[in-house]
Order: C-alpha cells, then sequence, then structure tokens
C-alpha cells in the first residue's frame, strides 16, 4: 500500500474541512466515555466509495480500516492543547495527571501519525518498540513494594487487588483547618468562567492568594484571557511554559498573587504562605551572576562554596523576614484560595489540587466552580444535575449549591474511576500473557550477558534444527520410500555444510538413524569452525550472535503481538472470549519465535 494512500486517509478523516465529507452521528459514531469511535454502515459506503473499493473490511484492506480509526479517534477524541500541545512543528503529548509535556513519547500503532497530519505537521516513521511492559508488571518486579502519597485512599481496592499491599492513612501532623465549599454548578460554561472572574478580582482586591487549577492547557488560556480583559495580573502555568514551574509554584502563596495550573499532581514544590524565601534568594543570586546550579550540585571548590554562602546568608535573611511577615497577613486574610474550575475524572487529581491549601495546620479554603458543559458533567452527571435545576425552577445564571448535586458528581467521577480501573484491569490480563513471555526473553538475555558458556546450548540448538528438519521431510508416520530425502539435504544444508550425498542416505529407512547420522555431522563442522577460530573467539560468536538474533526477533514479536491484540476484541463477534484466543495465538506465536531464533542462530553460526 502506498505512504501517499496511507497519509492520505488520516488527512481526509481527521482535519477541520473534512467534515463536510464525513459527519458524525451519521457516518460514524463517538463514545467519549469509553474513547471510542466507529463507523456507520453510511460511512463504510461512503469510504469505499471515496477509496474506490469493494469491502472495506475485506482482509487485504485491514490496514486501510485501521488508519480510519486512528483518523476519527485523532479529530474526535485528541484535542489540541488538552491531550497534546504543538511545539516547533511537532505534535509532544500532555501528561493528563501532571499536565507536563511528556517529552520523546509518542502516541503507538499509528495514532500520533494521524494526529501529525490532523494539524499538518511532518509526519515522523513509527517508532520501533524495542521493549515493553505495564506500569503494573513493572513494579511487580520489585521484592519489595512501598510510597507515599497524600491521596492514596481513592485508589485502596487498586492497590489491593493489584499489588496485595494495604492503605494506611496516617494522622496529619497538625489539625487540617482548611475550609472545604461546596460545588458551585452553573448551566452554562460562559456563567461559570464569568463567575470564576468574579470571585478571583473580589478575592484579590483584599491580598488573599489564589490558586486557580484547570484541567487543560485550553482552559487554562481561556480563563487567562478572561483575567487579562479584566486587569487581572495573573501567572500561567501549564505545559507551554513549565520552565519557570518551580518558582512560580512557590510564589503562589504571596500575598495578591494570582497563579492559573493545569493539574497541580506531581509538582513537588510546597506553596508557603508569604513566599519561599529560599526561590527567592536563589534569584537573586543568580542576578549577581552566581551559579545556583554549581552550588546545590556540590561542583564548587571550598573557596567558591564559603563566597557564594557568604553572599547567600543575608540575602536570605532578608527575604526570611519579608515572607515570615507576610505569611502572618496572608493568615489574616484566610490563606490560600483554591479555586477548582472543573472537576477531573479522577477524585485523586482533585484532592491534590485542594492538597495544596491548608498545610501544616495553615488555614485555607477550596471551591470547585462547575458547569453542565464541563466535559465529565456532559458524559456523566448533566442530566441528572439539569433534572434537579428544573425540578427547583432554578434561575438563569444563577449557580446551585447543594450536597445531593455534589453526591451525583462524585458518582459520576467514581464511574469514570471504575471504567478506567476496569481498562486498567484488562490491559493487565493481556500483558500477563506477555509478562511470562518477557520473562523467559530476558531471563536468556541475562544469562548470555552474565558470560556462561554457550556451546552446549549452541549445540543444543544445532540438533533441534536437524531433527526439526528430518522430522518435516522424512516423517516417521508415512512410509521411507516417500520421504523427500533430496528436499531435506537442500533444507540441512541451509544450515550447515553437509556431508552425505543421497546415495549415502538412499539406503537408510529409519528416522532415528538418519537423526544421528546428520546430528554428528552437524557436530563435526561446529567443532571443526571452533579449531580453525580458536574456542575463545567462538564463545564470543555465539555470544554476540544469540544476543543480535534474540533482539531482533523479541522486535519483531512486540510488533505482531500489538498487532494481535489490536484487532482481537473482533473475535467476541464470533461467540469467542478475546483473551483465551489470545492466550492461545500468543503461545503460538511464542513458540514460532523459539524456533525462529534456533534457527538463525545456527545459520550465523556456520557462516
Amino acid at each position: 500500500m502506498a505512504l501517499s494512500t496511507l497519509c492520505w486517509i488520516p488527512r481526509r478523516f481527521s482535519t477541520p474541512e473534512s467534515r463536510s465529507d464525513f459527519s458524525i452521528d451519521e457516518d460514524y459514531e463517538v463514545e467519549e466515555a469509553k474513547y471510542q469511535v466507529a463507523v456507520t454502515e453510511q460511512g463504510v459506503a461512503k469510504v469505499e466509495e471515496l477509496l474506490n473499493i469493494e469491502n472495506l473490511y475485506d482482509s487485504s484492506n485491514t490496514m486501510l480500516l485501521h488508519h480510519l480509526h486512528n483518523a476519527l479517534r485523532a479529530k474526535e477524541l485528541y484535542k489540541r492543547d488538552v491531550a497534546y500541545v504543538v511545539q516547533n512543528g511537532e505534535v509532544k503529548i500532555v501528561d493528563e495527571f501532571t499536565g507536563r509535556v511528556l517529552e520523546g513519547r509518542r502516541y503507538s500503532e499509528g495514532l500520533h501519525q494521524a494526529i501529525e497530519a490532523k494539524e499538518g505537521v511532518r509526519i515522523k516513521e513509527e517508532n520501533q518498540t524495542l521493549a515493553t511492559i505495564t506500569i503494573q508488571n513493572y513494579f511487580k518486579m520489585y521484592d519489595k513494594l512501598a510510597g507515599m502519597t497524600g491521596t492514596a485512599k481513592t485508589q485502596l481496592t487498586e492497590f489491593e487487588e493489584t499489588y496485595k499491599i494495604g492503605v494506611v492513612e496516617i494522622p496529619t501532623n497538625r489539625q487540617m483547618i482548611r475550609d472545604d465549599k461546596q460545588d458551585l454548578i452553573y448551566k452554562g460554561e460562559d456563567e461559570k468562567w464569568n463567575a470564576v472572574a468574579d470571585d478571583i478580582i473580589e478575592r484579590n482586591a483584599a491580598g488573599q492568594p489564589i490558586l486557580v487549577g484547570t484541567v487543560s492547557i485550553e482552559k487554562s488560556e481561556r480563563l487567562s484571557g478572561v483575567l487579562n480583559r479584566r486587569g487581572i495580573a495573573h501567572n500561567v502555568l501549564n505545559a507551554k511554559n513549565h520552565e519557570k514551574e518551580a518558582l512560580i509554584v512557590a510564589q503562589a502563596g504571596r500575598m495578591g498573587s494570582v497563579t492559573v495550573a493545569t493539574n497541580m499532581a506531581g509538582r513537588g514544590v510546597d506553596i508557603l504562605l508569604g513566599g519561599n524565601p529560599e526561590y527567592l534568594a536563589r534569584q537573586e543570586m543568580a542576578a549577581r551572576e552566581f551559579d545556583n546550579d554549581r552550588y546545590l550540585l556540590f561542583e564548587m571548590d571550598e573557596e567558591e562554596r564559603a563566597a557564594y554562602e557568604a553572599e547567600y546568608e543575608p540575602i536570605y535573611a532578608k527575604f526570611k523576614a519579608q515572607t515570615d511577615a507576610e505569611h502572618d497577613e496572608v493568615v489574616d486574610r484566610g490563606g490560600l484560595y483554591v479555586l477548582g474550575t472543573e472537576r477531573h475524572e479522577s477524585r485523586r487529581i482533585d484532592n491534590q489540587l485542594r492538597g495544596r491549601s491548608g498545610r501544616q495546620g495553615d488555614p485555607g479554603e477550596s471551591l470547585f466552580y462547575l458547569s453542565l458543559e464541563d466535559d465529565l458533567m456532559r458524559m456523566f452527571a448533566s442530566d441528572r444535575v439539569a433534572a434537579i435545576m428544573n425540578r427547583f425552577k432554578w434561575p438563569e445564571g444563577e449557580p446551585i449549591e447543594a450536597k445531593m448535586v455534589s453526591r451525583a458528581v462524585e458518582n459520576a467521577q467514581k464511574q469514570i474511576e471504575e471504567l478506567n480501573y476496569e481498562r486498567r484491569k484488562n490491559v493487565l490480563k493481556y500483558d500477563e500473557v506477555m509478562n511470562g513471555q518477557r520473562e523467559v526473553i530476558y531471563g536468556e538475555r541475562r544469562r548470555i550477558l552474565e558470560g556462561g558458556d554457550l556451546k552446549e546450548q549452541a549445540l543444543g540448538f544445532v540438533e533441534d534444527v536437524v531433527r526439526d528438519a528430518v522430522t518435516s521431510w522424512c516423517p516417521a508416520d508415512t512410509y521411507s520410500e516417500d520421504w523427500d530425502r533430496e528436499a531435506l539435504l537442500v533444507a540441512l544444508g541451509e544450515f550447515f555444510p553437509v556431508r552425505s550425498s543421497l546415495a549415502d542416505i538412499e539406503e537408510i529407512h529409519d528416522v532415528a538413524e538418519l537423526e544421528d547420522r546428520f546430528v554428528q555431522e552437524a557436530f563435526d563442522a561446529y567443532d571443526a569452525k571452533e579449531a580453525t577460530i580458536t574456542p575463545e573467539v567462538m564463545r564470543e560468536l555465539e555470544r554476540v550472535v544469540l544476543l543480535n538474533i534474540t533482539d531482533t526477533k523479541w522486535r519483531e514479536h512486540l510488533y505482531e503481538m500489538d498487532y494481535l491484540q489490536e484487532g482481537i476484541h473482533l473475535r467476541s463477534y464470533a461467540q469467542r472470549d478475546p483473551l483465551t484466543e489470545y492466550q492461545r495465538e500468543a503461545f503460538e506465536m511464542f513458540d514460532a519465535l523459539t524456533s525462529s531464533i534456533r534457527e538463525d542462530f545456527v545459520k550465523y553460526i556456520y557462516r
């Protein structure tokens, strides 16, 4: 299939100008909650006409169908400045939990190329997978497993079922006095953003520091635009300006500061009320042309360190006095105010945002502003909340604040968490199959790299290859007159230099005798090569050849396994269990892999 055709498909079906050709609901359907797209019968007919093919679902068109689905997923499910950003002509993935760009990471199975086609940037080659493992199985490789986080309680079941470890809640060092208010829910998104801006203006006028959490870059920039129009000075922290992350977060607790951030998970910096004197002092040191990094990394000699510290200490003392005084003022104004502009799919992320306020006994407040047009509400809870609003004849532009509504939102989050957990469990079931294969291959690689003697294994490979060839061309369950001895000689000749001629084996009618004869010939040829190049060189050759072949074949196997998993769900239409079918075919493919490694090794070692 021509590359131009494969590139044309994503461009045709994923770009905005194609919408008149291919329309949602009529030609394809989208299930946002399940992250799935499905082409309708009308859509299939339209594609067949556009591509001039008879049957899109014919086995010869598998790749076309795959590219079509990727194009539609790129268009409908992967939004710019939400799932990814475009920087310097490249599509870069954004971590949905931390809001950071995942440098060097690409979507697999052609999805990244579909997004590149949609954005009109250069389409890069698919990455070759060298190794793959799920996070769950990666962690299970450790003998002991433990961790610490402030938000583990919501994932208690998953920790217990997946990792067989419990979750223990440790009491706070000081009493938590943060005031977590009930969510405010508006009918429309515009109403919500106006209310958010009004609240920020009011709190900012009082000098209270404000941390605003958004779920995506797109939303953070929208709010930033609203605040700019209202004349409110603020900092924006998202994947596009993450270089200043530590400084922005560290100073988010200063009086009158307004910080708009996407997802506060994993930021790793405490927000100190009144500001962080250490960061302010380091800033001043940098302005005085001191190298903070060299000092912190212990790259300075004693004299340089002494000069740095002599300059740093009075600067730090100055800022410490300022921030301590400012801390008391911020406490008097209510502490850090955390304002969420939308509920995340995971309660854990919302809790991490709330948890930025009220640390170590400090006062604080948190409040979430929601609308029925938010993604979470639209997919899972808008009907229920809208029904409540209509029942009470709620006036336009007024928010609803009630425990019943907050429970509906929390139930929607639980629904998504359960859905995502089921997805992860399903992925883990499939990866358990791969995990067994991975352990075998990695164990083999480790043995090769540790420098053990491979001669016995090499001769075992030779013997297996010879016996397999004899069994194929001279099967024991047929008459010896029907054996294809000539084909056997040709087949064995591809592996090692065969001494026997057709006349030499014409009168052999016993399979075992044939096998023993050729095994001995192969061993003799092996010994002859070893004598020629010396045993030391032969051992190194065995190691290098086996390692390279194992790595090459494993890479190919990973690609084939990805391809198998991509379409295995279709087996359910034939009333077959996809997981059982995957296990069966994966076993057959792994068996073929080990045979292929043996055969290629024997071919190369005799050359």
